[in-house]
């Protein structure tokens, strides 16, 4: 039997340690609709698919929420503060927890591109720059992974980048692919790059 792309991706999540950490403890805070999304995870496959090792490369584990009742930034900040406090060293300076709710309030004036309001924190993951980037975890009460990908994991394992179909070329792509073409020269580039 042919395992999946879904079951390999499991499979290098629960086997990094550093990762499975992460998901523990924000399972823990019991965030509304939270997911671990982009380089903590695609990092993670393209270090195992080139035998680096599994932390190589990873800046920061992005905590992704979803909660509208309260889209300011003072109930965010709430959220920030209590992670910071929760996560050991080094995970404290490492896990960045955004409200996903609030996103369009700012998005527009700090990249220059409109964002619609969105309705959960996995819809954040179609409007990412690259569907290779487009990946999101969770672990559930019981121990189950959720992964959440809404172009796919193909791009993902074929360690390929192409601009998102449904947004286009992002501001500060040449950026994008010269930071993940010096990490892993592996990368196939598709489009403008």
């Amino acid at each position: 039997m042919t395992e999946t792309l879904e079951q390999r991706l499991e499979t290098i999540v629960r086997g990094s340690d550093s990762l499975m950490t992460v998901l523990r403890l924000t399972r823990d805070l019991d965030l509304p609709d939270w997911l671990i999304v982009s380089g903590a995870v695609y990092q993670k496959v393209w270090n195992h698919l080139t035998g680096r090792d599994p932390d190589y490369g990873i800046k920061d584990y992005d905590i992704a929420y979803f909660d509208d009742a309260d889209t300011s930034y003072e109930a965010e900040d709430v959220h920030i503060r209590r992670a910071a406090v929760h996560f050991p060293p080094p995970f404290d300076q490492q896990v960045e927890v955004r409200n996903q709710a609030r996103v369009h309030l700012w998005f527009e004036d700090h990249f220059g591109e409109p964002y619609e309001p969105l309705t959960s924190s996995a819809e954040a993951l179609g409007r990412f720059v690259a569907p290779c980037f487009s990946v999101g975890v969770r672990l559930e009460v019981d121990d189950r992974l959720t992964i959440a990908a809404p172009f796919g994991l193909d791009d993902l394992f074929s360690m390929t980048i192409r601009p998102n179909p449904t947004r286009g070329l992002a501001k500060g792509w040449d950026k994008v692919i010269a930071s993940a073409r010096g990490r892993w020269p592996e990368i196939t580039v598709v489009g403008a790059g």
